[in-house]
């Protein structure tokens, strides 16, 4: 489920081998193998090796199918670098196998009576190089989220959680020294809020609220979060091996994390392969124990004892970029959003347990105040319908002038987007006479670059929740978003988004949830994303791995407990 991105120096060169030794498969991210042309100098002091690697039998091996795109909390955007911090830093909270937010580097919260002062006290635990693990650390990363010259791309969800000031702060009216967080003292913090938020704890599990030790940081400078050498660990592993856009990611078990006794495994080892057959070959070989599946090999491995099918939170879309000649049509986006088979995308091209998306919001995602998931009582809208399409083409090019169109179609270059990419051309065009797409294949992080800059037409693309509400995906069109790539407006859209984050609406749970499903309706009738589908994930992992938590929502697996044999 952001704005502003970090410099760095990166040559990509694509280097695939048969006989990798490889890691476990995710969605998200960028794309191609890769070494930096620029191996930042160690900063003295980290008490970290880049030379360590994760050796001996108790290795997990995961596969990636995107590179990690930025290991600096304030800075990632996507699952595959979450899923890697999450590994490298813990929070104040995190997440317990049920998906609950359990306290991590807290040891305990106070909660005022009015819901708007949480008091956190901290565990005695210590960074990587040896120093504690500080309520300061924690202003100072919160301080960076919401600062304008940092400019981070998951600013909002400081917003979202309604910490106080961070709208002013954002909008460049208050300084970062206002918002609403103190260090008491060392192990003290305070978080002070705008209103109360039903799923603030939920929220603080989040990699953008992860802590950062801000002598280390400004002794790494531009370097930070670019290699073992340039970044702290305080959680469950620490890297031993990386750098920006590598294909391979080397972790070893943290000795001094706080709960190191818990933590079974010596280390992971990820590598990045793009094609699944290539991955799933090197499953077979024994060089994985963790690959993710697709098309044909989610048939051919069906009944094996050690495939699983996992419902994931990421809905797949194709957002169309208003600012384009047609694309400001509504009747032309409408025919272009029913134009594509889904049923025939979900069931012959990926087959990994993916479900049609007819919606914005999809399921499994948050339960209302009536314990209903959200989709059970919110509305339905259209779904493929060919001949529906062609009327709405005839109407757009009535009311334009114009018979004929050619969109590009940004894809992000992984085996499935695309596959699928390939199809919805095939079907846009021949249920759309006039209408011809054509296809550009990218690494991810380029994708979306060119989208937020609206250097795009048609963009293949996709949203993770970040935390279980609707917002999470609602909050994406609001006029102005960095994540709104059709650049779509609508004030009563903006105004009840608004008003559910913190106005009147959000101190009525009720009201609120009706709103989201009216906000969603205004979305869908608009045609402003063209759903496709929620992702399913099939996946292959060795008989004697256990306790991989797999989540829809945050962070989608977590090695914390996991054990092999």
């Amino acid at each position: 489920m952001k704005k502003a991105k970090r410099l760095m120096a990166l040559l990509f060169s694509v280097i695939l081998v048969l006989s990798l030794a490889a890691c476990g498969g995710k969605n998200t991210n960028t794309g191609s193998d890769s070494a930096a042309t620029d191996t930042p100098a160690a900063t003295e002091g980290t008490g970290e090796t880049g030379t360590d690697t994760a050796a001996g039998g108790n290795v997990l091996n995961v596969q990636f199918d995107v590179e990690v795109a930025s290991l600096d909390p304030q800075i990632a955007t996507d699952g595959t670098s979450f899923e890697v911090l999450a590994d490298v830093t813990e929070g104040l909270y995190t997440i317990d196998a049920s998906g609950l937010p359990v306290l991590a580097i807290a040891e305990g919260v106070q909660k005022s009576d009015d819901g708007l002062t949480y008091t956190f006290t901290l565990k005695d635990a210590k960074w990587s190089n040896g120093t504690p693990v500080t309520a300061k650390d924690f202003v100072f990363s919160w301080r960076r989220l919401v600062d304008p010259t940092v400019a981070s791309e998951y600013s909002f969800i400081a917003e979202i959680a309604n910490i106080k000031n961070a709208s002013a702060i954002i909008a460049g009216e208050k300084g970062i020294e206002e918002l609403g967080v103190t260090a008491k003292d060392d192990k003290t913090l305070e978080v002070q809020l705008d209103v109360p938020v039903p799923f603030f704890e939920s929220l603080l599990a989040f990699p953008s609220f992860l802590p950062v030790n801000e002598e280390f940081f400004t002794q790494a400078g531009d370097s930070y979060a670019t290699s073992p050498d340039t970044i702290l660990s305080n959680g469950a592993f620490k890297l031993t091996a990386y750098e920006p856009a590598a294909t391979t990611i080397t972790l070893v078990k943290n000795p001094d994390y706080w709960d190191a006794d818990k933590v079974s495994l010596d280390g992971i080892q990820y590598q990045v392969i793009k094609d699944s057959q290539t991955a799933v070959l090197s499953y077979q070989n024994g060089d994985l124990d963790v690959v993710t599946l697709s098309g044909e090999q989610v048939e051919q491995f069906q009944a094996d004892p050690e495939f699983h099918s996992i419902m994931a939170g990421y809905l797949w879309y194709i957002s169309p970029n208003q600012k384009v000649a047609g694309l400001e049509n509504l009747n032309l986006r409408k025919a272009l959003s029913l134009a594509y088979d889904k049923a025939a995308i979900v069931n012959n091209i990926l087959k990994d347990g993916s479900i049609v998306a007819d919606f914005a919001v999809p399921t499994l995602l948050a339960t209302g105040p009536d314990g209903k998931d959200f989709r059970e009582t919110a509305g339905t809208y259209p779904t493929t319908d060919k001949v529906k399409a062609l009327e709405y083409w005839e109407a757009a090019k009535a009311e334009l002038g114009v018979s004929e169109y050619k969109y590009s179609m940004v894809v992000e270059d992984t085996e499935s987007a695309q596959n699928v990419a390939q199809f919805i051309q095939q079907e846009i065009q021949t249920t759309l006479p006039g209408i011809t797409v054509t296809i550009e294949t990218m690494p991810k992080k380029n994708r979306v670059e060119r989208m937020q800059s609206g250097d795009f037409e048609l963009g293949l693309t996709r949203w993770g929740p970040d935390y279980s509400d609707p917002m999470t995906y609602l909050d994406m069109w609001i006029t102005g978003s960095p994540n709104n790539y059709g650049f779509w407006s609508n004030t009563e859209y903006d105004s009840i988004i608004d008003s559910a984050k913190k106005g009147e609406l959000a101190l009525d749970p009720t009201a609120r949830w009706e709103a989201l499903k009216k906000a969603e309706g205004i979305v869908m009738d608009d045609a402003v994303i063209f759903p496709i589908y929620q992702k399913g994930d099939a996946v292959l992992y060795k008989s004697g791995v256990e306790g991989i938590e797999f989540h829809s929502v945050g962070i989608n697996r977590v090695f914390k407990n996991t054990t092999k044999k």
